[in-house]
C-alpha cells in the first residue's frame, strides 16, 4: 500500500467534503459505540476480564521469545511448517515459494491486516497468481481497488449505493446484469461468485486473530463463514501473522475473546471463532494437506522493552477508532497507511517513519475516549505525547511550528510572565473582536481562521478565576 501519511492534512480536506463519506461515517457513531457499551454493561465482570488479557499480553511481551519457539514446537509436533521473516520482503518471498511450490494460479484470502501491512495482493497479481479477498468488505474495496478504512470494518466508507454500483460494475461478467439495491440481494450476490471462487482456490491465505503456544493452533474470530471455506478447502493454508499475536493457552484465548468482539463489535461472541491444528489427518474428511504459519516481525521486536511496547498488546478490535472524532470526521483513508485512527496514529510513525508519519500523533483532541475503550489499556494519548516530543526533539517539522512551541514553551516555565502575557493578549484579542466576539482573520492562526471565526476571550483566565475562588491558596 502506498504510504500517504504526509498527506494527511490534504486527505482530510478532501475527507471532509466527501458527502458520501459523512454518511458512511455516521453508521460508525450509532453503531459501534452504542453497541460496545451496551455489552459492556451486561457483563458485570467486562472490568475485570480487561485488567487480565492486559496481564496476559504483558506476559507474552516479557517472554515472547519462549512463547514463540513454545508455538513452533508444537505446530512442527502436528505436521505444519513455521516460516520466520524479519521484514516484509521475507514475508512475501516465503508466501510466494510456498505457492509456486503449490502451482497456484489463484490465491483465496481471509481478513488480514498483516497481509495489507506487506501489500500482499500487489505483490502475488505481479507474480502471476490471482489473490481474490474473500470477506465481504476486503471484496468490496478489492473491487473498488481501494486500501481497507478500518481494522474490522474494511469498507465502512462505503455507502449502500456505492457498492451497488461496485457490483454492477463488476458482476456482469458472471452473469448478474441486473442492479441489486436490496442488501440482501447484494450479500448473496457476492456470496454467488465467490463460492466458484473457493472450490477452484489453489492455496488459502488468512491471518490470525490469535496464536496459542499451548497447542500451535492458529485462529481467526470472524463473522462470516468466508474464513473457514479459505482455509479448509485449498490443499495448502497459509497463516500469515505478527508475532504478538501469541497467547499463550487455550484459557487465556477465552479470557481475551470475551473482551474482543463486545469491543469491536458489541457482540457477546462473534459468529464464527475457529481454531486451525495443522494440516489435515488421515481421519479428517476435509482440510488442507498443507498447512504453513508465516511469522512477520516487521520492527516489532525493535519495539520491546521501549515506550512502544505497550501498542503490541493491540487485539485489532477498532475500539479506539470507533469511539474517535477525529476518525469520525475524517474516516481511515486520511491516515495515509494501514492502520488508521489512534492505534495508527501511534504505530505508524514507528512502521513508515516519524518523517512521514508526523501529522498522525497530532491528529488527536487527546480527549482519552480510545485509551478509556480500550480492550486492553493501550495509553495511546501518553504515546502520541512521545511522538510529539520526538519529533520536536529531531526537529521535524515547520520551524514556525517549532518556534511557536519553543515560545510557548519560554513563558509556561514563567508563570509570572505568564499570567502577565496571557492577561495581555486576552485584552487585545477582545478588543479586536469588537461587538461581533468573534475574530475573522488573525496571523499565525490560519489553520484556524481559514474555516471558522476564533471566539474572543471572555471574562477572567482560568488562573485569575482559580485564585479568586480561593481555592488556589497554598497553605
Amino acid at each position: 500500500m502506498q504510504v500517504t501519511s504526509r498527506n494527511f492534512k490534504e486527505n482530510s480536506s478532501k475527507a471532509l467534503k466527501d458527502d458520501d463519506l459523512r454518511v458512511a461515517l455516521n453508521r460508525v457513531k450509532t453503531g459501534f459505540t452504542t453497541a460496545r457499551a451496551t455489552a459492556a454493561s451486561e457483563l458485570p465482570e467486562f472490568e475485570e476480564l480487561r485488567n487480565k488479557s492486559r496481564d496476559i499480553k504483558n506476559d507474552v511481551l516479557e517472554n515472547l521469545d519462549y512463547y514463540l519457539e513454545y508455538f513452533e514446537e508444537k505446530v512442527l509436533a502436528q505436521g505444519g511448517h513455521v516460516h520466520w521473516c524479519s521484514n516484509a520482503t521475507e514475508a512475501k518471498a516465503a508466501i510466494l515459494k510456498i505457492c509456486r511450490d503449490a502451482d497456484a494460479k489463484t490465491v483465496t484470502k481471509g481478513k488480514s491486516m498483516i497481509t495489507e501491512e506487506i501489500a500482499l495482493n500487489k505483490f502475488l497479481a505481479a507474480e502471476g497468481i490471482e489473490p481474490i479477498e474473500t470477506d465481504l468488505g476486503e471484496y468490496i474495496i478489492q473491487l473498488a481497488d481501494e486500501p481497507p478504512s478500518h481494522i474490522i470494518g474494511p469498507a465502512v466508507h462505503k455507502t449502500k449505493e456505492q457498492v451497488t454500483e461496485l457490483f454492477y460494475e463488476h458482476h456482469q461478467k458472471y452473469g448478474y446484469t441486473e442492479r441489486q439495491e436490496d442488501p440482501e440481494k447484494l450479500v448473496g450476490e457476492a456470496r454467488a461468485v465467490l463460492r466458484h471462487k473457493y472450490v477452484t482456490a489453489d492455496v488459502g491465505i488468512t491471518g490470525a486473530n490469535f496464536l496459542v503456544a499451548e497447542t500451535g493452533s492458529t485462529v481467526i474470530v470472524t463473522n462470516e463463514g468466508n474464513g473457514d471455506l479459505t482455509q479448509s478447502l485449498p490443499k495448502t493454508h497459509i497463516v500469515v501473522a505478527s508475532l504478538e499475536k501469541i497467547i499463550p493457552t487455550l484459557e487465556d484465548v477465552s479470557t481475551v475473546m470475551r473482551v474482543l468482539a463486545r469491543s469491536a463489535t458489541g457482540q457477546e461472541m462473534s459468529v464464527y471463532t475457529t481454531f486451525s491444528t495443522g494440516p489435515k489427518r488421515s481421519a479428517d474428511i476435509d482440510g488442507p494437506e498443507n498447512f504453513h504459519v508465516v511469522l512477520l516481525d516487521g520492527g516489532r521486536t525493535e519495539m520491546l522493552g521501549t515506550e512502544l511496547e505497550e501498542l503490541l498488546r493491540c487485539i485489532r478490535c477498532g475500539a479506539c477508532m470507533n469511539h474517535c472524532p477525529v476518525y469520525h470526521a475524517v474516516g481511515g483513508h486520511s491516515y495515509g497507511w494501514v492502520y488508521p485512527g489512534p492505534i495508527g496514529a501511534a504505530l505508524n510513525p514507528q512502521m513508515v517513519g516519524l518523517e512521514e508519519a508526523r501529522h498522525l500523533p497530532n491528529a488527536s483532541t487527546f480527549c482519552g475516549r480510545c485509551e478509556e475503550v480500550c480492550p486492553v489499556h493501550i495509553p495511546l494519548p501518553k504515546i502520541l505525547r512521545h511522538w510529539r516530543e520526538k519529533a520536536f526533539e529531531q526537529q521535524i517539522g515547520p520551524k514556525p511550528e517549532r518556534w511557536g512551541i519553543e515560545l510557548w514553551g519560554f513563558f509556561a516555565k514563567r508563570p509570572t510572565l505568564y499570567r502577565l502575557v496571557t492577561g495581555i493578549a486576552a485584552r487585545v484579542l477582545t478588543k479586536i473582536a469588537g461587538r461581533r466576539g468573534r475574530i475573522k482573520s488573525l496571523p499565525l492562526m490560519g489553520g484556524w481562521t481559514s474555516v471558522r471565526d476564533l471566539p474572543a476571550p471572555q471574562g477572567a483566565t482560568f488562573m485569575a478565576q482559580w485564585k479568586k475562588s480561593g481555592r488556589g491558596t497554598q497553605k
